[in-house]
């Protein structure tokens, strides 16, 4: 972990998935540059992207509102081999110099094999990914090389083992997710621990699902006076070990503001607040939440455009807000095809970071909501 320290100024990474677009699709590249300033100014120098962001919109931002405009020295930029955008060995070091050009540098720091999982794990070996991350290492092109993970600790560690060159590890890890069989957060930060890997923290979050709480644990939480449930999310994976980056999805300015203003020396939790996080916890789980981060992987491939964490975040929204008298369903279905437009090609479904059965819970919204 310590061979990261001189790297990384502080724990808080700015992630660019979750880019505020305008009305055409595009990225609001002036609120970007000022997020960008905001970020870099409170002290933080690390971003990270994919080419899968966004179909490249996102380092194309990155181009415009941070590599063009300050020293490559002053910030650390991760990118990362993503298994649907090559089909081919061959494909592969064409896509990285794209990515390169893309994001206007000519090295990343970091460069991840992207959500890795049983499903795309075979295709990263026959295709000798791992193999050409390191001979990309080896000619200065990438700094470190690592991976992200989707699966269970099992699989985890039978990867670590069987690639020991991987330097760092991007897991999901939030408060809710710990125990949770899907995710398995804890599991795999153990894993990570056993294999002496430092780790990268992606939804710490859960993609806002730990901000937009049921009125019940939002009372709790604010009940505490340790700050808004997204602070005590980031603080709460902040004190774990071996966490040397914690992610945020950031949209817009003031939610940079926010988070730089705690994240630059975020304090530890309360027993308290540990308390309350546990009942939170609680609460959640007896909730039949669909457990959507709103990734939006599931939706690049989609044929008929439907807008999946939408759709599901209406679906929650009806569970936690009972009382609530409107639904946003049209709204989220405006742009492309209705949960019962679903042809059931299941190509959501072998993506999905959350392995959600998401064909059969389009169903159950479209009879719901039509």
């Amino acid at each position: 972990m310590e061979r990261f320290s001189d790297l990384l100024h502080g724990k808080f990474g700015f992630g660019c998935m979750r880019m505020q677009l305008d009305a055409n699709g595009e990225v609001d590249l002036d609120n970007f540059r000022k997020m960008v300033d905001c970020y870099m100014n409170a002290g933080f120098n690390y971003f990270d992207t994919a080419h899968v962001y966004y179909d490249g919109k996102s380092e194309l931002a990155l181009k415009d509102g941070l590599t063009s405009r300050y020293p490559r020295e002053s910030y650390v930029l991760t990118n990362k081999l993503t298994s649907s955008c090559f089909e081919t060995e061959a494909d592969i070091l064409p896509l990285f110099e794209k990515q390169l050009d893309m994001c206007g540098v000519e090295y990343f720091d970091f460069y991840l094999i992207h959500a890795v999982q049983q499903g795309n794990y075979q295709k990263y070996t026959d295709c000798n990914a791992f193999g050409i991350v390191q001979k990309l290492k080896a000619e200065g092109k990438v700094k470190h090389v690592g991976m992200s993970f989707h699966d269970s600790p099992e699989f985890l560690d039978r990867i670590l083992t069987e690639h020991p060159e991987i330097e760092i590890v991007q897991i999901q890890y939030n408060y809710l997710d710990l125990d949770d069989e899907n995710v398995q957060s804890q599991g795999c930060m153990d894993m990570c621990k056993k294999h002496d890997r430092p780790v990268l923290v992606m939804e710490p979050i859960k993609g806002g699902g730990l901000v937009f709480l049921p009125d019940a644990a939002l009372e709790k939480l604010n009940a505490l006076n340790e700050g808004s449930p997204a602070e005590i999310a980031l603080r709460f994976v902040a004190e774990q070990e071996p966490v040397v980056m914690i992610l945020s999805g950031m949209a817009t300015l003031e939610q940079v503001r926010e988070n730089v203003a705690f994240m630059k020396d975020p304090k530890p939790l309360t027993p308290a607040a540990h308390q309350a996080i546990d009942e939170v916890r609680k609460m959640m789980r007896a909730l039949p939440l669909v457990a959507c981060t709103s990734c939006r992987y599931c939706t690049e491939g989609c044929p008929m455009q439907i807008n999946i964490p939408g759709v599901f975040r209406c679906v929650n929204d009806k569970i936690k807000f009972p009382n609530r008298p409107m639904s946003r369903y049209g709204w989220a279905t405006s742009k492309g095809g209705k949960a019962s437009e679903c042809i059931e090609c299941g190509q959501c479904e072998d993506i999905c970071p959350q392995h959600l059965p998401i064909r059969d819970l389009l169903r159950q919204a479209a009879a719901q909501f039509e």
